[in-house]
């Protein structure tokens, strides 16, 4: 990770080069990121909202985060809150800030960028927790996720428009960090 900076960005201004990313780590169509890029823009408007990038020495954004306070009135509060009331965890949806996406450069994966990038932005994060959702298979995300403090809140969670379900997973703040072990540096 040495040769990536992790800073705040503003998004709205680099919504191409982060689509570009997420479309090859996330496999995304030229259709599917044309509709992503308008709802990107919509949600950077919100109360709270914020983002990280990971830049490199050159200014290109290899990664991204960005997220806001929750609000029980946006699409996917409404999507989650029968899951999660289904399982006891409807109370996730008050006081919690989403982290609505959050990917990075096939070729920057692997290094600790998603790490610093989600630990960045719930670091300024004025709620006491953080949920997300991601899906719902055994993968390098749900591992990482799970190392910082965040457990599944709800699983098989369908959105309308995704082929997989998903889990929705929730962490207090500020989250775990890597222990140091002695003698590391």
């Amino acid at each position: 990770m040495d040769d990536v900076v992790i800073r705040p960005v503003d998004l709205a201004a680099r919504v191409d080069a982060a689509l570009a990313v997420q479309a090859l780590a996330f496999g995304l169509s030229e259709d599917e990121v044309a509709v992503r890029r308008h709802i990107v823009l919509r949600h950077l408007q919100s109360p709270g909202a914020c983002a990280y990038g990971a830049l490199t020495s050159t200014g290109r954004l290899v990664g991204f985060v960005y997220g806001m306070p929750n609000d029980r009135t946006h699409w996917w509060s409404t999507v989650v809150q029968p899951y999660l009331v289904r399982e006891g965890n409807g109370s996730w949806l008050d006081d919690s800030f989403v982290i609505t996406e959050l990917h990075v450069h096939p070729d920057f994966q692997g290094r600790g960028v998603g790490r610093e990038l989600i630990t960045a932005i719930t670091d300024a994060a004025e709620q006491p927790r953080s949920i997300l959702s991601a899906i719902d298979v055994e993968n390098p995300a749900r591992f990482l996720y799970r190392s910082l403090g965040y457990t599944d809140l709800a699983r098989r969670v369908h959105f309308p428009s995704a082929a997989k379900p998903y889990a929705v997973m929730g962490a207090p703040l500020p989250l775990l960090r890597r222990e140091e072990s002695p003698g590391r540096n």
